[in-house]
Parts: C-alpha cells; sequence; structure tokens
C-alpha cells in the first residue's frame, strides 16, 4: 500500500474513532443533562410539597387563632352581657331594701343584726349606729334587751348618714363591723352570682 492511501485509511480510522467518542460523549453529556434536570424536577416537587404544607399548616393555625378568638370573643360578651344583667339584678334588690324597714317583723331583723355584729366582734362594750327608723326600734327597747341577752354594755352613736340596718364600733373604735342591708348583699353577691345566672337563664338549680 503506497503511503497516501495508508495515510487516508489511517485519516479515516481516526475520523470514526473521534465520532464515536464524540457520540459517546454527546450521550454522556445527554445522561448527566437527563439526570440534572430529573434531580431539579424532584426537588422542585419537594420544595412546591413543602411551601404547600407549611401554607397548609399555616392556614390551618391562622384558621385556629381565628376561631380561638372567636371563641373567646362570644365568651367575653357572654359574661359582660352576664355581669350586666347580674348588676341589673343586685340593683334593683338593693332599691328594694328600705321597704324591708316596713315590715311587721322589722324589729325582730333589727335585733338579729345587732346580735350578729357583737358576736362577730367578740366585744362586751360597742357602740351602735344605725338609721332613722333603726335607731328608734333600739331606742323602744331592743337595745336593753340585747345589752341584757349578751351581758354586754350598749350605747347609741350617731345616725347613718346612708344605709339602712347597724354599724357597730368596739375597742375605742379598732373594731368594726358593718351589718347594714346594704353591706350584708354585697357580701352575698359573690356566692349568689352563679345560682343567680342560672335562675334568669332557666336553668334548675
Amino acid at each position: 500500500m503506497r503511503p497516501e492511501e495508508e495515510i487516508e485509511v489511517l485519516s479515516r480510522a481516526i475520523l470514526k474513532e473521534a465520532e464515536v467518542d464524540a457520540e459517546q460523549l454527546r450521550e454522556e453529556a445527554k445522561a448527566k443533562a437527563d439526570a440534572i434536570r430529573q434531580r431539579a424536577q424532584e426537588e422542585a416537587e419537594k420544595e412546591r410539597k413543602e411551601i404547600l404544607d407549611r401554607a397548609q399548616q399555616e392556614a390551618e393555625r391562622l384558621r385556629s387563632q381565628a376561631l380561638a378568638n372567636a371563641q373567646l370573643k362570644a365568651r367575653t360578651l357572654q359574661l359582660e352581657h352576664r355581669e350586666k344583667l347580674l348588676e341589673r339584678v343586685f340593683d334593683a334588690a338593693k332599691q328594694k331594701l328600705p321597704a324591708i324597714q316596713k315590715r311587721s317583723d322589722y324589729n325582730k331583723l333589727v335585733a338579729q343584726l345587732l346580735r350578729e355584729a357583737l358576736i362577730q366582734l367578740k366585744a362586751n362594750k360597742a357602740i351602735v349606729r344605725a338609721d332613722a327608723v333603726t335607731q328608734k326600734i333600739l331606742k323602744d327597747g331592743a337595745l336593753g334587751e340585747l345589752s341584757k341577752e349578751l351581758k354586754a354594755e350598749l350605747s347609741m352613736g350617731d345616725a347613718l348618714e346612708e344605709g339602712s340596718g347597724v354599724i357597730v364600733d368596739a375597742s375605742a373604735g379598732h373594731l368594726h363591723f358593718d351589718n347594714t342591708l346594704e353591706t350584708r348583699l354585697r357580701r352575698l353577691q359573690s356566692s349568689l352570682r352563679s345560682a343567680m345566672y342560672q335562675v334568669l337563664m332557666g336553668e334548675k338549680l
């Protein structure tokens, strides 16, 4: 074979090998590109799912928060309504307290009010202050009878400017017990609130 022919055969062999290498490189590049594209799609899908999950969780959190806020607001409004209702009831009861003094057995109630105050103070000497109606009952005999019953030295003090019932001072004013009807009602309010609300709502106690 002549040198020219040998060179041509060699050139064709080299070109053929180059084409095979180039094709192999193209296949490898395509495979790598496909793998990169696949990974990118998987990562994009994973990220999309994570974003959707986070969005769903956030939406659920916001829904729960909104529901909790709505329930809290409803509860607050209910409690405000309850308090207003109870205040109206207790105000109405307070307005009726002066009428108690017109009852035929008010003198017995006065004796009970004074007796309770003296027992609370554990005093054998005290000054009793009362409103005008109660003062009259005390001066008409109730004060003397309780003095004998409780073996206590009782004297009348100044008239009350407001309130119905008695306020008792002992130990030179260091001991004090307010047993007016208004104060007794205030003391009862906290214990009566729940039962009173049940009655107002038509519930059975």
